[in-house]
């Protein structure tokens, strides 16, 4: 018994012991499995509170976005355009970059398959931000393969346009707002208006911005045209412009594009043949002319010009640089390439007549309307410019004795008879005012004595002239040349008549436009219409007629003005067209010789002409003068125009004491007086057959026109190569103006 209880106590209490074990092992467990939980509840609570952060941080980050109804960064840049009058001569293309958007109908499929291949295959399946391809990259990054990026279409074009400024940031901030954005654009357009806003947008190196830009450079094609080669070159790019452009870097190139090509052949758009074609090729550009730096194509004077008038500080076309480098504006101006050309020819004639060290300058404006038809402001913009028709990039010039014809009309207005005598004797000395002790002398110091103030101007005299400003005042002159059109600032003083103010040959052929008008000023003109991107008429040049002379005035200016180009004693006596158009106007020679003009307009073209030298004010040769210039212009642009005769026009009346008193105080004796009265009306009625404009090719009837005021005649003879009624040939004979004129092939 004792034994079996000592096995039986020994079993019992072997059983409590495994009982408690078993407890403590329980307990352990129990407690294990409450840590796990703890611990499992306390990693399930940092997450929610990592996600929550996270949540908080994303959304801060995410604040103040800019909105895509309130930024123009889609509204891509765009080059302006300017044209001649003629609305297809291209003057100059204005653009900060090259950019030409495109629909998506304008670009090649090639384009548009290889673009999402290459950067968002799943371009068309996720809402703006790809995860699975996020996934992709950061499993592909982790296990070292080629970096991606995992960036969509929709992202790029929102880190490259509304993102811009922190396009560099490489931080979770920027993709955090860049995704959210992407969200959001996806949302309000289509996936095809996406594509379209980021090939128009995105950088394709050289300078290029846009698809079209970049066919146009590389290839000079439109984008519709692109090959599967030129299109996978294109579509490579993007990646690293700088370093991928075709022209600097094609080995890479061309290694990019196969890229290209590959992920095209993947995704099924094309077959293995093409593929292996299109990889053997090689790049085969046809890059397009480099276009010139500041933009400018033709004309650059005037076109220069033009371009500086649209930047001016409250200009009147409310263009800003902006509106002219990315507004995509049409600019439609007034110069006329066939005057611009011919203009062009006759200053390269007079180039070649004198020293290498002068130039010159010539404008042309249309008296009906004030546009500026053609415009040389010297023999070189690229190197110096400066314009010496406008005075752009240095300054007007001393107009000399063309500066005359404002105190001729000012002292017309002012009841003054150009038969009026006027001491023109020579030198004189001023000896009141602001001038008061200055020497004045003719040209050669010649002693024109007592003449007619009309003499007076067709000899260019001085002396004459600064005795009749005397009469009239200086403010008189200054008024009459700013209400012409003259809009420099000119000094009221004596000399103003002689030219001592400085001028431009824009102003002043502007201003003699109002005498061909019949006293009507428009304002010079170079701007007729502009349109913006849209095609939408956004400026139209306004009607600026202003009549500012009574045409009894323009007309007796006018009838002096002839009197320089038609008498023998004129100082452009030769100087009139060859076509026989009657001309007007006046010559001019600076002070001390630097500047040469000649100043004159037929009723439909007013013509300055101006030669010097472009440094300054330097004396040139006697022999230099613009007479042969500004004949060879105002041929070329009348030939083959019909002629145009001034309008008739009663004389004003002539009703200043001055006439009197001049006559009294320099009149000649009764006799000669009489004499004197009777050669002027025989002169009147035929003028110096040997001064007659030349007729030669005109028909008869225009023959008769031209030769108005001259005793004429003709006689007739047959001829096989001048057409029946032409004229053949002029000759001065028997104190008449005689003719010989074809009846066309002898029967």
């Amino acid at each position: 018994m004792g034994g079996g209880t000592f096995v039986h106590i020994r079993i019992a209490s072997i059983i409590h012991t495994m009982k408690n074990r078993r407890k403590q092992r329980q307990s352990r467990t129990h407690a294990i499995a409450w840590a796990f939980l703890f611990a499992l509840a306390a990693v399930a609570i940092a997450a929610y509170m990592c996600v929550q952060g996270g949540l908080r941080m994303v959304d801060e980050w995410t604040q103040n976005l800019p909105g895509l109804d309130d930024t123009d960064a889609f509204n891509y840049a765009q080059d302006s355009v300017m044209y001649a009058a003629d609305g297809t001569t291209m003057l100059a293309r204005f653009q900060l970059e090259k950019r030409e958007p495109v629909t998506i109908e304008q670009v090649s499929q090639y384009v548009i398959n290889g673009t999402v291949d290459t950067e968002d295959v799943r371009f068309y399946e996720h809402n703006g931000a790809d995860l699975v391809g996020i996934a992709r990259a950061v499993v592909n990054n982790l296990a070292g393969g080629s970096l991606e990026g995992a960036s969509t279409i929709t992202q790029q074009l929102v880190r490259n346009t509304v993102l811009s400024q922190e396009a560099t940031d490489i931080t979770f901030e920027r993709k955090a707002r860049e995704i959210e954005l992407a969200v959001q654009m996806e949302d309000r357009y289509s996936k095809d208006e996406i594509l379209m806003m980021y090939l128009n947008t995105i950088n394709y190196g050289d300078g290029c911005y846009g698809i079209e830009a970049a066919a146009q450079n590389y290839f000079q094609v439109s984008a519709i045209d692109l090959s599967l080669v030129q299109a996978a070159t294109l579509v490579g790019i993007p990646q690293s412009p700088e370093n991928l452009n075709p022209k600097t870097n094609p080995d890479a190139c061309l290694a990019r594009r196969n890229v290209v090509l590959s992920r095209m052949l993947q995704a099924g758009h094309i077959s293995q043949e093409e593929y292996d074609a299109a990889a053997a090729e090689p790049l085969n550009l046809n890059p397009a002319p480099a276009a010139p730096s500041d933009g400018i194509y033709n004309y650059p004077h005037f076109t220069s010009y033009v371009r500086d008038e649209l930047l001016r500080e409250d200009n009147p076309y409310g263009c800003s640089y902006a509106d002219l480098f990315e507004g995509g504006l049409t600019i439609y101006t007034t110069i006329d390439p066939a005057l611009q050309d011919k203009a062009e020819a006759a200053r390269d004639k007079q180039l070649d007549r004198m020293s290498s060290d002068l130039d010159a300058a010539i404008v042309a404006i249309d008296p009906q309307n004030g546009h500026v038809k053609a415009l040389v402001g010297g023999k070189d913009w690229s190197s110096s410019k400066v314009n010496l028709a406008t005075g752009s990039g240095g300054s007007g010039r001393q107009a000399g004795s063309s500066f005359k014809v404002f105190a001729l009309t000012a002292a017309i207005e002012a009841g003054i008879d150009p038969e009026t005598l006027i001491d023109c004797t020579s030198p004189m000395t001023i000896t009141e005012g602001h001038d008061a002790g200055t020497s004045i002398r003719n040209f050669g110091n010649i002693n024109y004595g007592t003449r007619s103030i009309q003499r007076a101007t067709a000899v260019s005299s001085n002396t004459g002239y600064i005795r009749l400003t005397q009469e009239i005042g200086p403010a008189a002159v200054a008024e009459t040349a700013h209400r012409m059109g003259i809009t420099s600032e000119l000094s009221e003083v004596l000399t103003l008549t002689l030219g001592s103010s400085s001028v431009t040959p824009l102003e002043m052929a502007n201003a003699y436009a109002t005498l061909a008008s019949g006293g009507i000023r428009h304002d010079a003109t170079v701007i007729t219409r502009i349109e913006n991107a849209d095609g939408e008429v956004i400026y139209e040049a306004p009607d600026t007629a202003e009549r500012v002379l009574d045409e009894d005035v323009s007309g007796a200016v006018t009838k002096v003005l002839r009197t320089v180009f038609e008498t023998d004693e004129g100082t452009a006596h030769g100087a009139s067209p060859s076509n026989g158009q009657p001309v007007a106007g006046k010559t001019g020679t600076s002070d001390d010789f630097a500047d040469r003009w000649l100043v004159g307009y037929s009723p439909t073209l007013s013509c300055a002409t101006w030669i010097g030298h472009p440094a300054g004010s330097i004396e040139t040769p006697s022999s230099v003068n613009c007479e042969a210039m500004w004949r060879d212009f105002m041929s070329a642009a009348l030939d083959g125009t019909p002629i145009v005769q001034f309008p008739e026009t009663e004389p004003p009346a002539y009703d200043n004491d001055f006439n009197e008193r001049q006559d009294e105080a320099l009149g000649l004796p009764p006799a000669e007086q009489a004499a004197e009265e009777e050669a002027a009306e025989e002169e009147e009625r035929y003028n110096d057959p040997s001064t007659a404009p030349n007729t030669v090719g005109m028909t008869l009837d225009q023959a008769a026109q031209a030769l108005a005021g001259y005793e004429a005649g003709y006689v007739e003879v047959a001829s096989d190569t001048v057409p029946a009624g032409t004229v053949i040939s002029q000759e001065a004979r028997d104190g008449m103006v005689v003719l010989t004129v074809s009846t066309g092939p002898a029967a």
